[in-house]
């Protein structure tokens, strides 16, 4: 692709991006806070929850196999590994969205000093998994069409907040599991 051609399609897919990282955590905050759940009738969502964590760990395996490509010079296999995070994360986002339409909250239980480390890692997870589709979302188009200065720069903010909601995640699934009434 010629370099103004591709400046041209960067520029729209640039505000494509952007419009995406707005709307997914407004639509997230939107459900999560809406006055009454979407009635499914059914249990299944209650299994949720727990395929989330196991998406989260799967997504954190697949970021490091990711890196550790990468710095083998395996450009494939970093390509691989990097799709697969991608997907988990899509795949995450979903099942995430279903289960905070249908289901209430459940809240922290835990008393005494884990109370503020849950809240922090909760609170931190949360604010970092609002900005990261951003960063991810480029990292990945950026990565996509070889862009590779452009992509280096990018990871260097996308991959650690990536790592990190990932992995708190799971972290958070963990702390709070205990206190699921289903």
């Amino acid at each position: 692709m010629e370099q103004s051609s591709l400046l041209t399609s960067d520029k729209g897919i640039i505000r494509w991006i952007s419009v995406i990282a707005v709307i997914v955590p407004v639509l997230v905050a939107v459900l999560l806070f809406m006055p009454s759940k979407i009635d499914v009738a059914s249990d299944w969502v209650y299994f949720l929850p727990h395929l989330n964590a196991v998406i989260n760990s799967a997504a954190t395996v697949a970021l490091i196999a990711g890196v550790v490509f990468i710095k083998k010079g395996n450009i494939q296999y970093h390509r691989a590994a990097m799709t697969a995070a991608f997907g988990l994360g899509a795949i995450f986002l979903v099942s995430y969205v279903i289960y905070h339409a249908t289901a209430e909250s459940t809240t922290f239980g835990g008393e005494g000093w884990i109370r503020p480390v849950y809240y922090f890692i909760l609170i931190t997870h949360i604010v970092l998994a609002a900005v990261a589709l951003f960063p991810i979302l480029l990292a990945y188009y950026y990565g996509h069409t070889d862009q590779r200065d452009k992509h280096k720069k990018v990871v260097k903010f996308a991959f650690p907040i990536w790592l990190y909601v990932t992995v708190t995640g799971v972290v958070v699934y963990l702390m709070i599991s205990p206190y699921y009434t289903f």
